[in-house]
């Protein structure tokens, strides 16, 4: 009674689970949700717009650039007069020094040029890493969704033979209760049918498991109703591999972003060689400043007093000789704008920086971009065979799971013949329980075989199609 209670309770959780989902999910809807909300891809498309950054970062680097400066200085005892370039004794200063300064590169061996192509280069690839996110997410799904679809296949069947099972109980109880078979044959049929029901619940089980990893892989509330359409899926043709692994190779060599990014980061490092290489040119540059100034203790001359005669010398006698005449400046305050226009200064300059001894850094920055790019080749490499070797073995895959399903196919046809006759030599007393109920396991073990055999070659036959650059549907 309790195992019933237990049973039933889990039935109903599942029936809870599958049968209360409002608007079940598509294939389609699924990969289309997570293409949108995957925390995984956010990332990626985030990483994508870092590297536009850097785009936009290496870009502004062909302009000048333009920087302000501003210094305040209180000074006393003896101090430099930066207006004047007079020492002063004791007194105290305020002053202000302001200026703008620019430059300019006009050339230093093409590295601006090549880091914006390499900045280019970087951002195509990480679009690549976010096509391969998005891939590997898509299969992810696809797969997921197919052990839900085969789940909830395996569990029709395992409750079709569960209620065959419980007539046969029925019937064989009436038939002890008539006398005419013995009570071991019920009790037999009982435990085989309990051994049906554990096979439900797991098999109920398994469902609910699949449907809670594909929520998972969505990012879904656990807590969310959920279920998905069941779409119609045909079993596998006879041969429907009309091509070869190869063929596959050569279109997916094409169209994978995996092998896009991997080329795409062989010709950045090309580009950072050349910026290396670039650091042996001489660095020719254009350069500017604007400054000016002020000081509170600068006077200017507000007036002037008229002509006196001052003496060069005089006589014995005291009478004064060759006389000159001079004026006599008045000084008054000088104002803060008045200082700030008088003391402007400005210039423009060209300047040659040639390298010639940095401690080897150029010649290791060399190396090491040498190495990167031999590191990127064999990336590449390993990047081609490893799709080669997937390809392959998805192809391998789905031949087997072809034959499999085919064989199983025609032992599932000759196995349900000999179960309806065993049946009914069972129900006419010429079998004994035990036989039965063997030919009744290996009936069930047939069928799961089967459909294992057909999800397995549809999941095989939908990667090919994908790296063929068909989208994934079913």
């Amino acid at each position: 009674m309790i195992r019933k209670l237990i049973i039933c309770s889990i039935l109903l959780l599942g029936a809870v689970i599958t049968g209360t989902a409002q608007e079940p999910w598509s294939l389609d809807k699924c990969i289309q949700y997570a293409m949108e909300n995957n925390i995984q891809i956010k990332q990626m498309v985030l990483n994508t717009e870092y590297n536009e950054n850097l785009l936009k970062q290496s870009k502004l680097a062909q302009i000048p650039n333009l920087n302000a400066n501003t210094n305040y200085s209180y000074s006393w005892g003896r101090a430099l007069d930066q207006t004047t370039y007079q020492f002063t004794e004791d007194q105290k200063i305020n002053s202000l020094s302001l200026g703008f300064s620019s430059s300019m590169n006009l050339f230093n061996g093409l590295q601006v040029r090549n880091t914006i192509l390499q900045n280019e280069l970087n951002l195509m690839a990480s679009y690549q890493d976010v096509e391969k996110v998005k891939n590997d997410i898509s299969l992810n799904i696809a797969a997921a969704y197919l052990r839900i679809m085969f789940n909830k296949e395996l569990l029709a069947v395992t409750r079709s033979q569960l209620e065959v099972t419980g007539q046969q109980v029925e019937r064989t109880q009436k038939m002890v209760e008539a006398g005419k078979v013995a009570r071991g044959n019920a009790l037999e049929l009982q435990a085989q049918y309990a051994s049906e029901e554990l096979n439900l619940v797991n098999a109920e089980n398994q469902l609910y498991i699949s449907l809670l990893n594909l929520q998972q892989i969505l990012d879904l509330p656990i807590d969310t109703a959920f279920d998905v359409v069941i779409p119609v899926v045909e079993d596998p043709a006879e041969d429907p591999l009309v091509y070869s692994a190869m063929e596959v190779y050569r279109i997916a060599e094409q169209e994978m972003p995996e092998i896009r990014r991997a080329e795409l980061a062989m010709e950045s490092s090309e580009k950072q060689l050349q910026i290396a290489r670039g650091g042996r040119s001489p660095r020719f540059y254009l350069s500017a400043n604007y400054n000016t100034g002020y000081s509170d203790i600068r006077e200017k001359v507000v007036e002037t007093l008229p002509d006196q005669q001052f003496p060069i010398g005089e006589t014995a006698s005291g009478e004064q000789v060759n006389s000159y005449p001079q004026r006599i400046p008045i000084y008054g305050t000088y104002p803060f704008y008045e200082q700030i226009r008088d003391n402007t200064s400005a210039g423009v300059g060209l300047g040659l920086s040639i390298p010639i001894f940095n401690g080897w850094q150029v010649n290791t920055s060399i190396a090491n971009a040498r190495i990167a790019l031999e590191n990127a080749r064999l990336e590449l490499e390993s990047e081609k065979l490893a799709l080669y070797a997937t390809i392959q073995q998805a192809y391998a895959d789905a031949l087997a799971a072809l034959k499999k399903f085919n064989a199983t196919q025609q032992a599932l046809i000759s196995m349900e013949e000999s179960f309806k006759y065993t049946e009914k030599k069972f129900e006419v007393g010429l079998v004994n329980t035990v036989d039965y109920n063997m030919s009744k396991n290996t009936l069930i073990a047939t069928q799961s075989d089967l459909l294992q055999a057909k999800y397995d070659f549809i999941f095989k036959i939908e990667i090919l199609n994908f790296y063929k650059g068909e989208p994934i549907t079913l």
